[in-house]
């Protein structure tokens, strides 16, 4: 069951009550997107070729847009994200962030159909795969990757050592990847794995350090 509560910045996010979990921060969902994914990823990561986004969990689709917001000539955008259970059109729209984001972008983004590649604007092509990270192919030569799972105390099986190698192995030299978790123990595997990590200032008002993980050569 999936209800809706409004986060700090005044955008929406969902709860899962059986977890006891929120789809984003309840300092301010629309805040983390912009900071942990769109700025501290893609637009760190993006140098004016086209890059090739990976994202772990649809979820609401908010990095989805924000991501297609910052798209344009000098940053085009392949972007595929997977999902082992998609939200309901119904409950999307209930989230009202056609008041917050550009509204004609994310309603494309939502009606876009899964499986299938969907050309959004000129600068940002979605993929929306329905599936599961952990056992079905990754696709390959990513440059950057959102990874927004659930906190690993609720969902431990998305955050393990085996699953983050196969994101490595997924990704391109210098890929970029981002997630709200600044555990040490997720740290120290990422940097085992083969990755640069770094602690980097997380959101305004919100989570004090957040990881950026850069694959080595």
């Amino acid at each position: 069951m999936r209800e809706i509560e409004i986060t700090d910045d005044g955008s929406a996010t969902l709860y899962v009550k059986e977890l006891d979990e929120h789809y984003h921060s309840v300092k301010g969902a629309l805040t983390e997107s912009e900071h942990i994914f769109r700025d501290c990823a893609f637009l760190y990561r993006s140098k004016g070729e086209r890059v090739r986004v990976l994202e772990v969990g649809f979820g609401t689709g908010l990095n989805a847009v924000v991501t297609a917001m910052a798209a344009n000539a000098e940053h085009p955008v392949h972007y595929i994200s997977i999902e082992k259970y998609p939200v309901d059109c119904d409950t999307l729209s209930q989230l009202k962030y056609g008041e917050i984001v550009d509204k004609t972008l994310y309603d494309k983004i939502i009606d876009a159909e899964w499986n299938r590649e969907v050309e959004i604007t000129p600068f940002f092509t979605l993929e929306k795969i329905e599936g599961d990270y952990l056992t079905d192919n990754l696709p390959s030569f990513i440059d950057v990757i959102y990874f927004d799972a659930f906190a690993p105390e609720k969902q431990p099986e998305m955050w393990t050592r085996e699953a983050f190698e196969r994101l490595y192995a997924s990704a391109n030299i210098d890929a970029v990847l981002t997630t709200y978790c600044s555990k040490g123990v997720i740290r120290r595997m990422l940097a085992d794995i083969g990755f640069k990590v770094e602690r980097i200032a997380g959101p305004k008002n919100g989570k004090r350090e957040i990881l950026r993980a850069t694959k080595n050569k």
